[in-house]
């Protein structure tokens, strides 16, 4: 009994030593650290995990999906990521299932919500791509491409990325959702990307494609790829408010023809709308662009005819400005506190607008009255013109006010509260003016294409009505459109006789005060001063009736008071008044063009009447007796008294 119970003893002190013994050692190394509390996510995914959408997940690094893994994201859950180099990346056969609702969406965020506070989201697939099979990516060495075009990384439905964009080196920083290789297996749905400082979504090869696409305020491109992807985005809506955001659209190197089926996108700041780069092209059906400077960027002169824009080839000159192709209201489910500017006016009006006159207003772009749409201007209402592009050629074109066939505009100034439209200067060329299209008839035909902006005029409806203008004052347009074309203060393209026309003053222009493009429209008390071409320009046979005109030239190298072009319609000016400190030419009659004057009173002009194409001096009556030589000295009549046009002098 003794000697067993020596055993147990001598056991349980050599036990107890070696317990000691390894309880004071002198290893040195760190005691192993806390396991990783449940709602962290970092490392890599080995196993299948369902997110808790009743748990806040704290992104704290890298994580990554690895393959054969799915990670699902139930409706509603949010991952906030700490402000660094952290992004969740979906490895080639891995699986992502983002499981939002319109009314319960995932969102993925950081801390701060600012732009390059993470990495955003990445999906690798096997699909193909120009770089190759099995090819590297900037972010993460993370590999992708394959030759399998129908793979699947998931399916991404009601997802808000925002503030992604973490900077990875000097040349290169992550996206809000990066696509390398991603197959058209992968359905992806419902997306916003919002604050990133670099785009809101990239395509790096692949066949994947996207539906509902929402992208706020993204610093680089809104849309971007390479490496021939060739997939489709269907309803994309690109909000720009902020300053130095790079594009909507940058497309680079090969053209794998990806296309976009309603793409609208605005823009307060200006800016480039679509920019492609080398070969790369798309084609693009529903277009809608409001607010950029510039529409379409080839910026190494790739062919335009790799961009088709509904169903024609890209052409630069036009600023595809129409009514929005995608209804914001599709995006409800984003959570934004962006606002548009209400004071900025552009875009496309297709139903009644009426501007507040205690407003003031910025005209920004193009600011487009469509067919069935009506803008109220009550009296007193001042528009300045942004003068971000003032006296900018390639850019000043994209500033201006047009109505279109079966649109109307109501000006309703009076003598005492006029409507003024200026730029800040008061420059010629500072902006393209005011442009109304009618039904109209005009020798040019039915459904002319005008050169300003592309618009289509003219009809068989003489009476056509595009609304009233009353006590209006407009300063520095003439925007160049091109080496042949610039605006006008006023442009009536086949403008019918139901519309009204009174009291007009148009102010250092630098092409034509007004121009008649056939129709019938008339006007009464025109005050054209200092304008660059012609104060009163017509052609196409407008046959209407300017009442009450009073011309002044204190400039040097004006064109004429009247210029008048082909076919003679016999339109009649009546109480006509120009007066010239400078010289120059009064009146100029091209081809068979003529007009009859009544109380025409010419002054100070080295030249009265000029025929340059030696058109007949009889299409020419003054006073009921016709011409019968550019000399005659007819235009003495009384001249006009305008002391009681106050109205003239509004200014902003």
């Amino acid at each position: 009994m003794k000697k067993t119970m020596m055993k147990i003893s001598v056991l349980c002190t050599v036990f107890c030593a070696l317990i000691i013994a390894s309880c004071s050692s002198d290893d040195d190394s760190p005691a192993p650290g806390p396991e990783p509390t449940p709602n962290t996510l970092e490392g890599d995914l080995t196993e299948d995990l369902t997110l808790d959408p009743t748990v806040q997940y704290k992104l704290t690094g890298e994580y990554r999906v690895l393959a054969g893994v799915k990670l699902t994201i139930p409706a509603g859950t949010q991952i906030v990521a700490e402000k660094g180099q952290n992004y969740i990346a979906v490895l080639q056969d891995a699986e992502i299932d983002i499981q939002g609702t319109a009314s319960e969406p995932v969102l993925m965020t950081s801390e701060g919500g600012n732009p390059g506070d993470w990495g955003g989201l990445v999906l690798c697939g096997n699909a193909e791509t120009t770089a190759g099979a099995n090819a590297q990516a900037e972010v993460g060495g993370l590999i992708y491409g394959g030759n399998d075009n129908a793979d699947s990384s998931g399916s991404i439905k009601y997802l808000t990325i925002a503030g992604a964009g973490f900077q990875i080196n000097p040349d290169s920083q992550y996206n809000g959702l990066t696509l390398y290789a991603v197959g058209s297996g992968t359905t992806i749905e419902n997306v916003a990307a919002i604050n990133g400082s670099d785009d809101g979504v990239e395509f790096f090869g692949g066949t994947v494609s996207v539906s509902n696409f929402y992208s706020e305020n993204n610093e680089d491109d809104s849309i971007d790829w390479t490496e021939g992807w060739n997939g489709t985005v269907t309803n994309a809506y690109i909000l720009h408010t902020i300053e130095g955001f790079s594009t909507v659209i940058e497309a680079d190197k090969e053209n794998g023809n990806p296309k976009f089926v309603n793409l609208t996108a605005i823009s307060e700041k200006g800016g480039t709308a679509l920019q492609f780069k080398l070969e790369s092209g798309a084609t693009i059906d529903g277009l809608s662009l409001s607010g950029y400077d510039t529409s379409i960027d080839m910026v190494d002169n790739g062919p335009l005819a790799n961009v088709i824009i509904d169903g024609e080839p890209a052409n630069p000159d036009l600023n595809y400005t129409v009514a929005p192709t995608v209804d914001i209201d599709m995006f409800s489910w984003v959570s934004t506190e962006i606002e548009l500017d209400n004071t900025l006016l552009q875009g496309v009006i297709t139903e009644e607008v009426t501007l507040d006159p205690s407003v003031a207003y910025t005209l920004n772009s193009s600011y487009i009255i469509a067919d069935g749409g009506k803008l109220i201007i009550p009296a007193g209402t001042k528009i300045t013109v942004n003068d971000r592009q003032a006296g900018e050629e390639t850019k000043a074109t994209d500033i201006y006010i047009a109505v279109l066939k079966g649109g109307q505009i109501d000006i309703q100034g009076t003598p005492d509260n006029p409507v003024v439209m200026a730029s800040p200067e008061g420059n010629p060329g500072d902006w393209g003016g005011l442009t109304i299209c009618g039904k109209a008839t005009t020798s040019a035909g039915v459904d002319v294409t005008a050169e300003v902006g592309g618009f289509i005029y003219g009809g068989n409806d003489d009476a056509d009505n595009s609304g009233s203008i009353k006590n209006l004052v407009i300063i520095g347009t003439g925007a160049q459109i091109n080496s042949e074309s610039q605006y006008n203060g006023v442009s009536f393209y086949s403008v019918g006789s139901g519309t009204t026309v009174e009291n007009i003053a148009v102010i250092n222009g630098a092409d034509d005060g007004v121009e008649f493009f056939g129709g019938t429209v008339s006007a009464t008390n025109l005050y054209l001063k200092d304008n660059e071409d012609d104060a009163v320009d017509w052609t196409e046979e407008w046959n209407g009736t300017v009442e009450n005109v009073y011309v002044s030239h204190d400039i040097e190298g004006f064109s004429t008071a009247v210029e008048a072009d082909k076919v003679n319609a016999n339109p009649k000016l009546i109480n006509f008044t120009a007066i010239s400190s400078t010289g120059g030419t009064a009146l100029q009659f091209k081809l068979q063009s003529g007009a009859t004057f009544t109380n025409a009173y010419l002054s100070g002009y080295e030249t009265n009447v000029d025929f340059p194409d030696s058109g007949s001096p009889s299409n020419v009556i003054v006073d009921e007796t016709p011409l019968t030589s550019a000399t005659d000295d007819v235009f003495n009549g009384t001249m006009l008294d305008i002391t009681t046009w106050t109205w003239i002098d509004a200014r902003l």
